[in-house]
């Protein structure tokens, strides 16, 4: 019975031992199942963090290529902005043997009261009749520099008569073939300038805007550049060397009024005198029967609006969408003047029978502005900028029949 006894007590404990194993056995299991789970989880979760991860990083990869791209549009806006008087100065340097330095005269017969001091920038007397022949030599020896393949493929550009007689001087005296684009109701003297020079012109739209986009257009198809004359940096930063040569003559100027259609000429002049002196005030003029740029200005963005006629012929129009010459303008135009026709064409007929100098209708927004607001100037250094003589015979021959005595 004993060993009976003992052999049943060694079986129990065999069978707990058995059961202790397998309790043991089950134990690591489910911790390994556990772990497992908690691996399977822990994986989980880090492919969740990783696709998370992935999708922020492909989220802010996308939204830095916008900000890039937005950047970059914005890039020539704030360089014309806050570079643009620097750039007017290395662009004089850049055209001085290629242009002339126009004269600044004193005009005693605008200078006749309360001390006034008038003077009068003659780049009406410029190569091509208008000063437009600043910024396309800038902008043609620019790209001689920087990418001189540019120049065997040729260029386009958009005008209303004067920026065309600029870019084919420029470009005939680099050797570049040139399309032109000009409205249908183009100046007809400026257009048979252009043509009697032997100028590509192609007719299209009613407004310098409609001519623009087709130039720009017509540049990205075949390969060509587009030159506008008023929506670029370097056009803007060569026209304004006009400021420059002010500054250069008169640097105790107080006043200087400028004629304005799309804004690359006062635009480059007045960034060049703010940073020679903040003080200067620059005035633009415009006609009232088409003061796109004026619009814009006092709303804060382009505004278009139908440009009647006008006189001032080079200075009418549209102003594009986006046109780096607008937050120039806004920054550096201190007022702006409007005056009618009549205005205009006693101004034209005033400098000719004064100075026996022809202007062009633009040319006599400015002295038409200061007639007409002599008073505010009062005891002050004005000069008045005469940007054109491109005028038509007969809109000539009509303003001295208008002031027959």
């Amino acid at each position: 019975m004993n060993n009976i006894a003992l052999e049943t007590a060694m079986n129990g404990l065999a069978l707990e031992a058995t059961m202790n194993v397998l309790a043991l056995g089950t134990a690591i299991n489910v911790l390994a199942l556990g772990t497992a789970v908690n691996e399977l989880a822990f994986d989980t979760e880090m492919n969740d963090i990783a696709l998370e991860t992935a999708m922020n990083g492909l989220a802010l990869e996308t939204e830095w290529s916008s900000i890039e791209e937005i950047d970059t549009r914005r890039y020539s806006m704030e360089h014309a902005t806050q570079n643009l008087g620097e750039e007017v100065a290395r662009a004089y340097e850049r055209i001085r043997t290629r242009i002339w330095k126009t004269p600044l005269m004193f005009s005693s017969y605008l200078s006749v009261e309360d001390s006034t001091q008038v003077y009068l920038k003659l780049d009406s007397e410029q190569i091509t009749g208008s000063f437009k022949v600043r910024g396309a030599f800038n902008k043609i020896l620019t790209l001689k520099k920087t990418s001189p393949e540019v120049l065997t493929r040729g260029f386009t550009t958009a005008s209303t008569g004067n920026h065309g007689l600029a870019c084919l001087y420029a470009c005939g005296s680099c050797g570049c073939a040139l399309e032109i684009f000009c409205r249908e109701g183009v100046c007809p003297s400026k257009l048979a300038a252009l043509q009697s020079l032997g100028a590509t012109v192609t007719l299209y739209g009613q407004d310098c805007v409609d001519a623009e986009i087709r130039a720009r257009h017509t540049a990205e198809s075949t390969g060509r550049t587009y030159i506008s004359p008023y929506n670029d940096v370097d056009v803007m930063a060569g026209n304004g060397t006009v400021g420059y040569e002010i500054y250069e003559d008169l640097p105790e100027v107080d006043y200087v009024l400028v004629a304005v259609g799309g804004g690359g000429f006062i635009g480059g002049a007045a960034a060049y005198l703010k940073h020679r002196n903040p003080n200067i005030q620059v005035i633009g003029c415009q006609p009232r029967n088409s003061k796109v740029m004026y619009e814009s200005v006092k709303a804060g963005h382009i505004v278009h609006e139908p440009s009647l006629d006008t006189l001032s012929d080079g200075t009418s129009g549209d102003v594009e969408d986006k046109a780096v010459t607008f937050p120039v303008c806004a920054r550096y135009v201190d007022d702006w003047i409007l005056v009618g026709e009549q205005e205009i064409s006693d101004a034209v007929y005033h400098i000719l029978n004064t100075h026996h100098k022809i202007i062009e209708g633009s040319a006599g927004v400015t002295v038409a502005a200061y007639l007409a607001n002599k008073d505010r100037f009062k005891g002050s250094k004005v000069v008045l900028v005469l940007c054109g003589a491109n005028i038509a015979t007969d809109t000539l021959r009509n303003i001295l029949d208008q002031h027959k005595t």
